[in-house]
């Protein structure tokens, strides 16, 4: 039997296609644990609704609202194993848990996932989704690239063998954001390996607005340097590339005196235009990743800074 966990939050435009592959999805024998954090829409009506022809669904309350709570209530509260993990703004392909099982038998790995596969319906939740995929966008981050696969440092969501937690212990609750990077770096710490299958399919979608977005990635880079702190072989030379660039815009404010420093910005243009306009699907979509790239840096650098000076005065950041 398969554990299945999903943290939700007002999910009632989502939720019914989430449980409805999961019903049809083989395998048969499985178990969901759906994980509240107090939504006031219809969310727990159409659970409920469900829990009336499937008593495989479990419903359970998280009053701290945040995802590593939710999953750490789940995990306890589960039998099955391996434990996969679900997002209710994602789509699945239809053999998503046997395709988990398979990674498993053919890597041997402890934990395994599937790449990050970003879509959109507008012109915006497109730019965001080409952008999150490209090297200028997100560094090596490996699992954005869906053309990969092989032993890694992180996957999209995740499936856990249980001895993964027996090992490494449950998810830290002070990670508030990047609960998952900090799981995993710290379960390779212990030995654990990762293993990403592009053959586990999955499609995500990205914000919608670009407030939304910038909170995002604010809050993503807030939480990395503690991330960081507690796990520093997970260390990157990305994680730090954003934050050296928004310091190197406040400096570039004093460029009238020194020319010279202009020529780092020229060619963040340069390379902006290229990676905006070179895969771009139409030209309403590349003049929207014009934005999206440096909103991306922006918001992950200034939450970085942010997060590390939080850090220097002995505190943990919060949302």
């Amino acid at each position: 039997m398969i554990t299945v966990v999903c943290p939700l939050y007002n999910e009632e435009a989502y939720i019914k296609p989430v449980l409805d592959f999961y019903l049809a999805a083989a395998p048969a024998e499985k178990e969901l644990f759906l994980i509240d954090g107090g939504s006031k829409d219809k969310t727990i009506a159409i659970i409920k609704e469900y829990q009336q022809k499937d008593s495989s669904i479990h419903l359970i309350h998280n009053p701290d609202k945040y995802v590593p709570f939710a999953l750490n209530k789940a995990i306890t509260a589960s039998k099955g194993e391996p434990v996969i993990r679900l997002d209710a703004h994602t789509v699945y392909a239809p053999d998503y848990f046997t395709a988990v099982l398979e990674a498993f038998r053919k890597s041997g790995a402890d934990i395994v996932g599937g790449p990050m596969r970003a879509v959109g319906k507008t012109d915006f939740q497109k730019a965001v989704a080409i952008a999150t995929s490209t090297s200028f966008g997100v560094g090596d981050s490996g699992f954005h690239d869906e053309s990969k696969e092989g032993f890694t440092e992180s996957v999209y969501l995740g499936a856990w063998k249980r001895n993964v937690f027996e090992a490494t212990g449950l998810f830290d609750t002070d990670m508030l954001r990047n609960q998952d990077d900090e799981f995993h770096y710290r379960a390779r710490a212990n030995g654990m390996r990762i293993y990403l299958d592009p053959k586990i399919k999955s499609w995500y979608a990205p914000r919608s607005t670009m407030k939304t977005l910038w909170k995002q990635y604010y809050q993503y880079g807030l939480f990395k340097p503690l991330v960081l702190k507690k796990v520093s072989s997970g260390i990157r030379l990305r994680h730090l590339i954003p934050a050296g660039f928004v310091c190197y815009l406040v400096l570039s404010l004093i460029s009238f005196w020194y020319p010279a420093l202009l020529i780092p910005a020229v060619l963040y243009l340069l390379l902006d235009l290229f990676y905006s306009f070179r895969y771009g699907s139409s030209f309403a979509v590349s003049s929207k990743m014009l934005l999206v790239y440096p909103m991306l840096h922006c918001s992950y650098g200034l939450g970085f800074i942010k997060g590390f000076l939080v850090l220097l005065t002995g505190k943990k950041p919060t949302l």
